[in-house]
């Protein structure tokens, strides 16, 4: 497997990816090709004898000195439970440090159950919300009306 970091032409072959990997719900419109343009640098491609198989979109926060977020990541439903996930996760957490950075932060609908359960196993922990879903603090209203979602935060040191 071979991890490169993303070019603008990327989006072209990943977005129309993004919803047949989420099994059919509407995804593609969170992952705008601004991304693509102006944060080559901490996005990265997972490739396997050069066909995709994952993606990571990360950012270094602009408004926090020493912070990262990761807003997006998608590995092929066949390629799923090869690492390579955690490949693309090791991959950021590297840039980050070298960033002089150590949190990273990322956020889950709390409905996406095998997200919360990644992250959690990846050590990430969640932070506290205002209320509780099946047992999982959840921010209320974070993205707007009923749109509830489970923060997460972890510390590179």
């Amino acid at each position: 497997m071979k991890i490169r970091s993303v070019k603008g032409s990327d989006y072209y072959v990943i977005s129309p990816l993004i919803n047949e990997w989420w099994g059919g719900r509407n995804m593609s419109e969170m992952l705008p090709k601004l991304f693509f343009d102006h944060f080559t640098n901490t996005i990265f491609i997972a490739e396997k004898e050069g066909k995709l198989v994952g993606f990571l979109i990360g950012f270094l926060s602009q408004s926090h000195s020493n912070e990262a977020y990761i807003h997006f990541v998608g590995v092929h439903p066949d390629y799923r439970k090869h690492n390579i996930g955690k490949h693309l996760y090791n991959n950021f957490f590297n840039v980050v440090k070298q960033n002089g950075r150590n949190m990273v932060r990322c956020v889950t609908s709390p409905v996406n159950k095998v997200s919360i359960a990644y992250h959690t196993k990846m050590g990430f922990e969640i932070e506290e919300g205002d209320k509780k879903i099946d047992g999982v603090s959840v921010n209320s209203n974070y993205d707007g009306p009923n749109q509830d979602r489970v923060l997460f935060v972890k510390n590179l040191v």
